[in-house]
């Protein structure tokens, strides 16, 4: 069964002249185990895709299932619980708490989200993993780019969801720190049977992936399947 699935999902904005058509006729979807690029230019959809992949929005038409379930007309309130619960984000912001240290921000995720978060040994072999162990007391107004994105990535994998979404998450990282993190997403999706969905124009993240879709013009393509 699929972790994520959207069918025939299609989102507009405005009306009449106004009217922009941003996704057309979706369909998508997501085993455990697995990590699928989303792969475009700039404009062609996939922020649109990802929030409503994430149940941030809803669509025009069509359905979004998450572990099997209907989630399309889900309330605020349960999109809240089921957020909370199944799919982590990395946002291209980071959304760091500025005043909040590095260790400080996995403590404020304990606190919204009380159980099921990565014990304290498997957070500090994350951290270790995405060399970033030795920032734990420093604020992301005194961290690099990468640093912040790496934080954020590890903050995103420390409530343990089910489905990671992800809005070009090496977008600061060099090449070296891309290997790191294709790896750890790949180790992640093989090892603890996540979903992992990146949306990025980085093409060295290629070799990671299982499936490779391209987003033009709000319509999305499966572009490879690839097997080992």
């Amino acid at each position: 069964m699929s972790v994520i699935e959207l069918k025939d999902v299609s989102k507009s904005y405005g009306q009449g002249e106004a009217k922009v058509n941003a996704l057309k006729n979706i369909n998508f979807e997501a085993q455990k185990g697995e990590v699928v690029l989303i792969e475009g230019p700039s404009g062609a959809g996939k922020s649109t895709f990802l929030t409503i992949a994430g149940a941030l929005q809803k669509p025009t038409s069509g359905e979004v299932f998450i572990g099997g379930d209907n989630v399309t007309n889900y309330s605020p309130k349960q999109a809240d619980a089921l957020r909370l619960d199944k799919i982590g984000f990395v946002l291209q912001a980071y959304n760091l708490v500025p005043y909040l240290t590095v260790r400080e921000q996995f403590i404020l995720v304990d606190k919204v989200k009380k159980t099921g978060n990565l014990s304290k040994e498997a957070l500090d072999g994350l951290l270790d993993e995405l060399g970033i162990s030795q920032l734990v007391n420093k604020y992301p107004k005194e961290l690099s780019g990468g640093q912040q994105q790496r934080v954020a990535i590890a903050r995103a994998l420390y409530a343990d969801p089910a489905i990671i979404l992800a809005d070009e998450p090496t977008a600061s990282l060099d090449s070296e720190k891309v290997e790191e993190v294709g790896k750890l997403f790949k180790t992640l999706a093989k090892q603890k049977e996540k979903a992992i969905i990146l949306v990025t124009h980085d093409l060295r993240l290629n070799k990671y992936s299982d499936k490779i879709y391209e987003m033009l013009d709000g319509r999305l393509s499966l572009k490879k399947v690839i097997k080992y």
